[in-house]
């Protein structure tokens, strides 16, 4: 729906006194508290304000969104019973179905609106947004799956306030909250349907993946939670971050980001550990676009989260049992993904989290020679290495050293500005040469914030310039040029993860003359052809 302008003609003014007249939204703001920062979600209709209680210093996400009053409520009740009634499935799939639904909407409304009694034009863009809401948007939620600054919405249940986890406020609580327990179900047995997926107090457990990509877990009603139904929404976002955006946060450095280039083009498999939320998937998708062009990349997953900008990748996906109680009838699991996986002869095999009985197989393919990525939840190498060799992942010690290399990562909180905020940091870069032998070429240092890197500790790199027949000398001299490359793109800010994998692609084919053009300054065809397009 384009930007609204609202007002009234000088004969709609004349009848205000008259007829209907839309009354002014009350402030959901309450007195003695700081207002930190304002933004709109979707003009003219909803807008946050980050609100500060001055005395806790504790942060609130307002939302402020138009409300229907009375009269417009009950037009909203009878207008969406028609809608229903006469907007027809599109012959062929859309790929915008709020745009479908307002141009559809509008037509109908204007059938009826004399009908349906006078309102002025305020009061039906009110209607038309709230009916766009719940039927193709996301409901009561739908404000913040507009918020680009949020990265997870989660409920704990009835009559308690949702909380956000916002890029600059961290956890956050909102204003928002369910009512009643009619309510909050029936807002996520849809968000549930949209996601493909069935819930109910049988099977009250459910994880889908919502349009959008965006990852939705829930606990359905008091079947196992006494306060209501509980979800939680990790949100994706549309351009994901690259490994240009890593670099600039300081999850990563350039030398490193350079030396995971070479390793990964050799073959090399990365496993990326760490705790909720500390930024794995998202490390893992941005390591992969380091990955050569051309190489046939087999993503698997529960949900699907990794986006990938290559052309020669096929994403697989885990799918729930179709049959009741522990039958498993339809069910397709990792561990059946991760084998049917080797039968498409991948040159990298991506698992989204290993867990199971899926990690035994992804390390069998690292023995055939397929490159191999994944993520843990573990802490630290030790506890990822005593996770992975005990049940129900049952790996052999003697297997633990083809995961070469194994990087932890951590949500830290770093003082910067006089502020303290949280950081995502990689802590350690980790090779392993042998079981309960490993070497650490890479170290954080939090006193300084910045990342050490010491090449002569790398046994990696050793057996890399052994396969291809030159010194390690050459070796780390090509990985400077690779810094130099990444060190080029973030001086001028290119950090879209497309354009990111075309500068590498343009690398890969051309090394020395990309190389020579990026010292000269001059500009890279990759970059050109896409402000072209």
């Amino acid at each position: 729906m384009k930007k609204l302008k609202i007002g009234f003609s000088k004969k709609k003014k004349k009848k205000q006194k008259e007829m209907h007249v839309p009354e002014a939204p009350k402030s959901p703001i309450r007195k003695g508290l700081k207002i930190i920062e304002k933004y709109p979600l979707y003009e003219p209709f909803a807008h946050v304000v980050i609100v500060q209680n001055p005395k806790t210093g504790e942060y609130k996400y307002i939302l402020d969104e138009l409300q229907l009053d009375p009269l417009e409520q009950g037009i909203y009740d009878r207008i969406l019973d028609i809608l229903l009634a006469e907007i027809a499935s599109p012959k062929e799939e859309i790929k915008d179905p709020r745009k479908f639904f307002a141009e559809e909407a509008k037509k109908i409304v204007d059938k009826y609106r004399i009908s349906l009694g006078w309102l002025p034009d305020v009061s039906w863009y009110k209607i038309l947004y709230h009916a766009e809401r719940n039927l193709v948007g996301f409901g009561n939620i739908d404000p913040l799956m507009r918020d680009p600054n949020i990265e997870d919405i989660s409920c704990d249940g009835v009559t308690k306030p949702v909380y956000v986890w916002h890029r600059t406020y961290e956890s956050i609580q909102t204003n928002l909250e369910f009512p009643n327990d009619e309510v909050l179900d029936n807002m996520v047995v849809k968000l549930v349907h949209m996601g493909g997926k069935h819930v109910s107090t049988a099977f009250p457990i459910v994880d889908a993946s919502l349009p959008g990509k965006h990852r939705l877990a829930v606990a359905y009603r008091r079947e196992i939670t006494p306060f209501g139904t509980a979800f939680t929404i990790r949100k994706f976002r549309e351009d994901p971050y690259s490994i240009i955006d890593l670099i600039n946060i300081g999850t990563f450095s350039e030398e490193m980001s350079a030396y995971f280039w070479m390793c990964l083009e050799n073959r090399a498999s990365i496993m990326v550990l760490g705790g909720t939320a500390a930024g794995k998937t998202t490390a893992l998708n941005a390591l992969a676009c380091l990955i050569k062009p051309g190489s046939k990349i087999i993503t698997i997953e529960e949900t699907a989260e990794l986006n990938l900008p290559h052309d020669n990748w096929v994403s697989l996906i885990a799918r729930q049992s179709y049959g009741l109680g522990g039958s498993g009838i339809g069910e397709v699991a990792l561990f059946d993904l991760v084998k049917t996986s080797m039968r498409h002869r991948p040159d990298i095999m991506i698992v989204g989290e290993v867990r199971g009985q899926e990690a035994y197989v992804l390390f069998q393919a690292l023995a055939t020679g397929h490159g191999g990525m994944c993520t843990m939840h573990a802490e630290n190498l030790d506890s990822a290495v005593k996770r992975l060799t005990s049940k129900p992942m049952d790996i052999s010690p003697a297997y633990i050293p083809l995961m070469n290399i194994v990087i932890p990562i951590q949500r830290v909180y770093l003082t910067k500005k006089n502020e303290k905020k949280a950081y995502r940091r990689v802590i350690t870069v980790n090779e392993i040469q042998d079981f309960e032998k490993y070497k650490t070429p890479g170290k954080w240092q939090p006193l300084l914030d910045n990342h050490l890197i010491d090449f002569d500790k790398s046994s990696l790199l050793d057996s890399i310039a052994e396969r291809q027949g030159v010194s390690k000398k050459d070796l780390i001299s090509e990985i400077n040029k690779r810094k130099d490359v990444l060190h080029w793109m973030r001086e001028r800010n290119i950090r879209s993860y497309r354009d990111v994998a075309a500068i590498i692609a343009e690398y890969y084919a051309r090394p020395k003359l990309t190389y020579n053009k990026i010292l000269e300054g001059e500009e890279i065809q990759a970059i050109a052809a896409s402000k072209n397009a």
